[in-house]
């Protein structure tokens, strides 16, 4: 084989390779945004067009995983035909050039060609690897060749060196250096130590961007920073760690249990961890899938003033709490725990900017104003811009006649409720003391099977494909190949004479002629075999990728909410990239290498048969130390597996929180708990090698034995017995016998590590599916729902069967057509009820109706496409504006530039060059996030849903905006049932109706003007703290 060829091959194989794991790699992080918003695809009913296009993503993949294994099929073919070709052309030329051909010759030849055999017929695998470790090898360095992040941003002064703790001068800064557009532009600004610095603006003004500069985070292209002292920050998406909440607020610090107490109290989350099961103990879920957002943020701030540090900057915290627990946030800590440090503080809510000693206004990158409250509001335009927003809202306060449709509800009817409330409440009480109701955590120990994998997973992965009808012809070529092997070489060895004096059999043509027709024979059943292997091979790989993921796809919510997106991820990635190309190679080499070891056996047996009496007890002794060697493998390949999850979920999360982890200079600690759970990663691996080799020094001794057996026998048996070319041939096939043997038990061994990654994708094709997407005998009308009535009747909802229950008993019903906000305390169950309507979580009892039609009823896609929500979490999908705001392609160009002129996002996208086709980053990370909750409001006003639900979807957004969306819903969804839970007393003012929850249950449930002239009303106590925070400022000071 010329050495050209075998370069040519490999750099073949390395161009697929790259392109294979270009693809991947893109696949992959599809895979991985799909898994982090699954709650949203399965609230808006996109899940299996997702799916779509993850399958899509796989077929490209697939192409180049196609052209890679074909390839390595051909090279197969080459490489196992190169043995018998050198042949044919040695003995070929011997007789050409007049050489004598005699059996001692041939029998060397014949030898030294088996000898190399073994190394030739692992060519093929070896160029795969080495092209696969190039590749990877060539990705790593790229990846290390990548620009950092740059450490002259900020120039640090250690405490105590200047009186500023903050000091920006002249500065610009921009998110994409080569792009002619800075962010933020002439930033000057002086923060001394232990002032109060409140950051407003409108949405997209560029406010958590400035944050993101003092910590360091954007490039910088011209001015200075300066930082005096330790940082800690409050991102606007909190970025929890999965793990309990006590490690979450220590964050790598000791433990001060008076320390710890106070700050729980300081952000009210001793009620919260009451109702938790296992207190500060409990284990949270991925990104804190088991907390409300509320309990996330003020977790976040908990973690913060743990840290005890000299600056702390909040992007906008308290947009996701309730107005008391903001109220109480402000005080306690920006105020009290925090009266001492400095605080850079970006809010949307005016009511908490009169505290500040400095207020940054900024407009489109720019502080266009700073001051104190009074100055700005004397000679601030964009300033007053957002306290005339607020004030506005806040008017309605002043009044309980602006309500236009109060649904009278008859007083024995509220009488009634409230008497079952107390009851609900009371059995509550009970129930949450009452031990005998199974609890635990959410997030369980990643499942790993025991013991010898099964037959059946064998038997369902080679009859995957084809339904198993190329397995018998893949062995039938392999039996075919080793019998015209043995078959070439003993028809030279029997048709050549012992010396130069003994006759020939056959004459030289004759001889030459069937040597070739079988040496041709052999390579064709090569090329069979390898190429119905990768046919098999691919089949299988495709067909058990797309049942995984249709699996995975219609999993219930609660399997996200427990599987960290690592052990799927681990699967989606490592598992199926050994059932691509690693499994079907691992099988056929156990196929293979018995075959050949039969073969062996065979010719061994047919000279002396007598060798069979050492030959068994060495095959005994073999079979011993592989079973005895298996158990302790297949656990420690199970291990393997295992350990991998945490490793590729810890990174994930310590990419995603980065500027978090920076902030705190916690980097050595995320590097060092990243490298202790690759050592537990390893640890495993190292003793699966290590196993491995303890087994192949004891199998290559016993082969040894054997064939020092065969040959002392041979050599000793009387002249004449056995004839001595046959004899000869018996030993240069025993020379092979020690390799073949120990290859034998070494891939079964392989295989059955190997094939653990099918035992693991099976796992998850058996995961219990949600109910239908549509069920075509109770399909509702196209115009379902016509009056969008919501009844619910006795609902009880839990979030796993062995977890408590989150609401308890609710009854009451959304009248069609019209507003009913839902208030509460964070954790009140206000967001699971949501969930309810749209079936992410399925009542424990209980039902919900819609026009009449129990939910239950109808299949999930048929009523999650008739409900339109705009979500807590906004979010936005890496891609184009187009495939954000309509990723169904339902809708033309000129209602998406309809839907994004009504939430004033219209010229926004207009100035960008792609315009409609415009990128959007992963997460959406080139938007704010104010910007984000808009697109989200586009979605709905292209949807025109009959029943609207608004969780909280005016946090992220200053006030003048809010009230634009309000105006915005009410003009276009006049018709329509609008429920929303909302944090902002002044978004639910104008509800017609408002149901008050508390830890489950309904504490009120009447029209805002009857709960508020009830002056002891929960409701009325609400409104009157949040109207006493707000007014205070505007009382102070709008009056001077």
């Amino acid at each position: 084989m010329p050495k050209e060829s075998v370069f040519s091959v490999g750099s073949l194989q390395e161009k697929f390779q790259t392109k294979l794991m270009e693809s991947k790699d893109t696949r992959m992080k599809a895979t991985s945004e799909v898994l982090r918003n699954m709650r949203i695809l399965k609230l808006q009913g996109w899940e299996m067009k997702f799916l779509s296009k993850i399958i899509q993503l796989r077929k490209t993949e697939q192409m180049w995983l196609k052209k890679f294994v074909y390839t390595s099929a051909m090279t197969t073919f080459v490489f196992w035909g190169a043995p018998t070709f050198v042949s044919v052309v040695t003995f070929g030329t011997c007789m050409l050039v007049g050489i004598p051909l005699e059996s001692g010759k041939i029998l060397s030849a014949l030898a030294t060609f088996r000898i190399l055999q073994e190394p030739i017929y692992n060519l093929p695998e070896t160029i795969s690897m080495i092209a696969q470790t190039k590749v990877s090898l060539d990705r790593i360095s790229l990846f290390l060749r990548l620009e950092d992040l740059q450490f002259d941003v900020v120039e640090k002064l250690p405490l105590g060196t200047s009186d500023k703790a903050i000091e920006v001068t002249n500065g610009n800064f921009s998110w994409d250096l080569s792009s002619s557009v800075t962010t933020l532009k002439n930033i000057n600004l002086s923060v001394f130590h232990g002032m109060k610095v409140a950051v407003c603006g409108t949405v997209g003004s560029g406010k958590s961007t400035l944050l993101s500069c003092i910590l360091g985070e954007v490039p910088k292209v011209s001015g200075t920073l300066k930082v005096c002292g330790k940082k800690a920050y409050v991102a606007q998406s909190p970025w929890i760690q999965s793990g309990k909440i006590e490690d979450n607020i220590l964050f790598g610090k000791k433990m001060d249990r008076e320390k710890y107490e106070k700050i729980l109290e300081a952000c009210s989350l001793k009620k919260d961890l009451e109702t938790l099961s296992f207190g500060d103990q409990t284990i949270i879920g991925e990104r804190g899938i088991n907390l409300s957002g509320g309990q996330k943020q003020r977790i976040q701030i908990a973690r913060a003033l743990y840290q005890d540090s000299d600056i702390y900057l909040f992007d906008d915290p308290f947009s996701a709490v309730d107005a008391h627990t903001g109220s109480h946030l402000f005080k306690e800590c920006l105020l009290g725990h925090l009266s001492s440090k400095t605080v850079v503080y970006v809010t949307h809510q005016v009511e908490f900017l009169p505290a500040a000693d400095l207020i940054l206004v900024m407009k489109i990158g720019k502080i266009t104003q700073c001051g104190k409250y009074i100055e700005l509001l004397n000679n601030g335009t964009d300033f007053m811009e957002l306290v005339g927003a607020h004030k506005k809202a806040l008017s309605t306060l002043d009044s309980t006649s602006t309500f236009e449709q109060d649904i009278s509800v008859s007083n024995a009817h509220v009488v009634e409720q409230k008497e079952a409330r107390k009851d609900d409440q009371i059995g509550n009480k009970i129930d949450i003391n009452d031990h005998s109701e199974p609890k635990g955590q959410l997030v369980q120990e990643e499942e790993r099977e025991k013991g010898k994998v099964g037959f059946l997973i064998y038997w369902k992965y080679i009859t995957t494909a084809y339904r198993g009808i190329l397995v018998p012809f893949i062995l039938l070529a392999q039996i075919l190949f080793q019998t015209l092997q043995i078959g070439s070489n003993y028809w030279m060895t029997w048709a050549t004479p012992i010396s130069q004096e003994d006759p020939s059999p056959v004459e030289g043509s004759i001889l030459i002629i069937v040597y070739v027709a079988l040496a041709i024979g052999s390579s064709f059943c090569i090329l069979a075999r390898a190429m119905l292997l990768v046919t098999a091979g691919y089949k299988t790989a495709t067909l058990l990728f797309n049942k995984m993921h249709f699996c995975i796809f219609r999993a219930p919510m609660s399997f996200f909410d427990s599987t960290p997106s690592g052990r799927i991820l681990n699967r989606a990635s490592t598992d199926q990239s050994s059932v691509d190309t690693d499994i079907p190679n691992q099988i056929s080499s156990v196929a293979f290498t018995l075959i050949q070891l039969l073969g062996i056996i065979a010719v061994m047996s047919q000279v002396a048969w007598q060798v069979f009496f050492v030959f068994i007890p060495v095959i005994a002794a073999s079979i011993w130390y592989q079973q005895y060697y298996l158990p302790a493998a297949r656990e420690l390949s199970r291990l393997v597996g295992v350990c991998k999850a945490p490793v590729i979920q810890h990174f994930a999360e310590t990419i995603s929180g980065a500027s978090t982890i920076r902030s705190f200079d916690q980097q050595s600690r995320f590097q060092e708990t990243n490298m202790k759970l690759s050592d537990e990663y390893s640890r495993p691996k190292f003793n699966v090698t290590g196993a491995m080799e303890w087994l192949c020094f004891r199998l290559d001794m016993l082969s040894s034995i054997t064939f020092a057996v065969s040959l002392i026998f041979l050599v000793s048996i009387p002249k004449g017995v056995i004839n001595p070319s046959i004899a000869g041939l018996a030993v240069t096939y025993g020379l092979n016998l020690n390799m073949v043997q120990a290859w034998v038990v070494w891939n079964l061994c392989r295989l059955e590590n190997k094939i653990i990654s099918v035992e693991r994708i099976m796992q998850y094709t058996c995961v219990p599916s949600e109910p239908p997407l549509v069920v075509e005998e109770n399909r509702p009308d196209p115009s379902w729902p016509l009056y969008g009535e919501v009844d619910i009747q006795n609902l009880q909802v839990r979030y796993a069967s062995h977890l408590p229950l989150v609401l308890r008993g609710i009854s009451c019903t959304f009248y069609g057509g019209l507003k009913t906000g839902i208030v509460g305390r964070t954790g009140s169950g206000k967001s699971t009820l949501i969930q309810t309507l749209f079936r992410i979580v399925e009542p424990a009892a209980g039902r919900v109706m819609i026009d009449g039609i129990n939910i239950s009823s109808v299949g999930l896609h048929d009523l999650r496409s008739r409900l339109g929500i705009i979500p807590q979490d906004p979010t936005m999908f890496e891609g184009t504006v187009r495939n954000n705001l309509d990723p169904l392609e339902e809708y033309t160009d000129e209602q998406i530039w309809e839907a994004l002129d009504k939430c004033q996002l219209g010229d926004e996208v207009r100035k960008k060059e792609g315009k409609l086709d415009s990128p959007v980053s992963e997460n959406g990370e080139n938007w704010s996030m104010g910007q984000r909750q808009l697109v989200c409001l586009g979605r709905v006003l292209l949807k025109k849903s009959k029943i609207l639900v608004l969780d909280e979807a005016t946090a992220s957004v200053d006030t003048a905006t809010d009230n634009l969306i309000q105006q915005t819903l009410k003009l276009h969804f006049a018709d329509s049932t609008i429920i929303t839970i909302a944090h902002r007393i002044t978004s639910i003012l104008d509800s017609n109706m408002v149901l008050l929850l508390h830890q489950g249950v309904i504490e009120e449930y009447e029209s805002p003007s009857k709960l508020l002239e009830d002056r002891c009303s929960s409701f009325s106590q609400l409104v009157a703290e949040y109207s006493t925070r707000s007014k205070s400022s505007f009382d102070k000071y709008v009056d001077q």
